[in-house]
Order: structure tokens, then sequence, then C-alpha cells
């Protein structure tokens, strides 16, 4: 296991609203009427949860010219313009989602203790957050969902005790794998906000359908942008030898490529921390 630590405050603004209190860190937008009302928009065809306070404002500047026009003595005469629709917010977790590439192509043992401790340090947050972290590793012919999305320290340690390392490198099944517990997790808890951290060099040769291994990875990749689901891909290639896949599956998922040829555990946390943000 790599080195654990104290994690800061992992904060995940969403519409600009935050806290800081313990409980669910973030804030959604939600149509439901549960949730706390931050503002109102024109209710155009939606008129289930009308914010009265808005729409007599909306109302009230017309009311001289109304007067003017209309034959009724009504103390207040309304249009359907004026109607407002409450904006409501609710308190919602996150699904950080770790997908390891388990692979003999680069260092994997190095790649995996340090995994190891942000995915520890994280728990130890999103314990008290209520969000949750999962683990998906690919390698030799498949994918495995390792740890399944938890805030459990108990259950983590379990899982990730002896994760084994070495073989092939089936990549479009590891983004396969990670897709399907989002979309799990999302079924769940539909304002849940998922954040993909994958950990390869992009470098796929196991397909699933018998298309080219990396035309088949870059179409999976494409679920993620496509589904509007935040990513990280972590270049595990060194430098030297950079062919540029990391950042075109990165490309490709709509998300943002970082170099860590040298991870520790902390420089993990703080990039995924610093993304977010």
């Amino acid at each position: 296991m790599g080195d654990v630590f104290e994690a800061r405050k992992f904060d995940t603004p969403l519409d600009k609203v935050t806290r800081e209190q313990t409980g669910k860190r973030s804030y959604s937008q939600t149509d439901r009427k549960r949730g706390r009302y931050i503002k109102a928009r024109p209710a155009g065809d939606k008129t289930d949860d009308i914010a009265f306070d808005a729409t007599l404002r909306a109302a009230s500047i017309h009311q001289k010219e109304r007067a003017k026009t209309s034959d009724n003595d009504l103390a207040l005469k309304l249009r359907m313009s004026d109607l407002q629709r409450k904006v409501r917010v609710r308190r919602t977790g996150n699904l950080i989602l770790f997908v390891v590439d388990a692979s003999w192509s680069m260092a994997a043992s190095e790649r995996m203790e340090a995994t190891k401790g942000a995915i520890f340090s994280l728990l130890v947050d999103a314990y008290q957050r209520r969000d949750q972290v999962g683990l998906v590793v690919f390698q030799r012919d498949k994918a495995r969902v390792v740890l399944p999305p938890t805030s459990s320290v108990d259950l983590a340690e379990k899982a990730l005790k002896d994760l084994p390392v070495g073989g092939k490198t089936p990549l479009s099944s590891g983004l396969l794998a990670a897709w399907q517990v989002v979309e799990a997790a999302k079924r769940k808890d539909a304002e849940m906000r998922p954040l993909v951290i994958l950990l390869t060099d992009g470098a796929g040769n196991v397909s699933m359908t018998g298309m080219p291994a990396q035309e088949e990875a870059m179409r999976m990749a494409e679920l993620f942008d496509q589904g509007d689901v935040r990513s990280i891909v972590i270049n595990m290639e060194h430098m030297a030898f950079d062919r540029g896949l990391a950042q075109a599956l990165a490309d490709h998922m709509g998300g943002v490529c970082h170099n860590l040829p040298d991870l520790r555990a902390d420089t993990l946390l703080n990039t995924v921390k610093r993304e977010i943000k």
C-alpha cells in the first residue's frame, strides 16, 4: 500500500455553490420539488412549481398599463408571461472512479501502489462528505470492478489488499467497465456527479469486437464526452517515449490530460483537486 496521507478538503463546486460543513459537499440543480429555492426563471410551459414572489415582481411593473386596457377590477392582473418557476438545488455527492491500467506496459506495481494510497486518502474525506470512491482495473484480457463505489474504508482495504499486475492492455474493456459503473451510479442517484480518473499510457492492444484495439478504445472514450462525464487522463508514459496516445484519449473523452511519469499518491490527489476546482 502506498503512502496514506490526510487529504485537504476536496470541494467540488457545482453552479458556483459549495459548503464547508460535514455532509454532502456539492449542490446540484434539481427539477424535483425537494431542495432549496435559490432563484426563479420564466416558467414557460412548466407551471408545477411557481415562485409566487418572483411572479408578483414580474407582474407588478405592468399593472398601470394593464389597468387601462382591462375590463375587470382585479387587484392584480396576471399574464402567463409573468409566471416564474422556482430553481432549486439539493446537496449531492460525488463519485470518484479510478480506472487503472495494470498491464506490463508500464511500471504497474508502482502505479498501483500510488493509486491505493490516493484512494485511501480520499476515503477519509469521503466518509465525512458522503462521496464515494471506486476502482476499475484492466489487464490481460478484460477489466474488473475491484472496488464498487463505496465510502467504506474497511471494504476498500479488503478489495485493494492484493491486486495482480501484468499481461496485455484491454483499454477499451476498462473504459466500458468504467462507463457501466458510472451509469449504474447515475441510475441510483441522477444527481450524483461522477469523475473518472484514468491512469494509462493510452496504448490498448486487446479488442472486444475484432475492431483495431486503438480505434475501439477511442470510440469507447467518446461515451464519456457524449454523456458529459468529467474525466482526467493521467499519462503514465515516459516523456521520452510519449506517442501522444494518452492525450488523444483525453480528447476523445472530452477531458484533460496530465503527464505524471513519476507518480506519487499526493501528486495524484492534488492534480484531481486542482482539475475539479
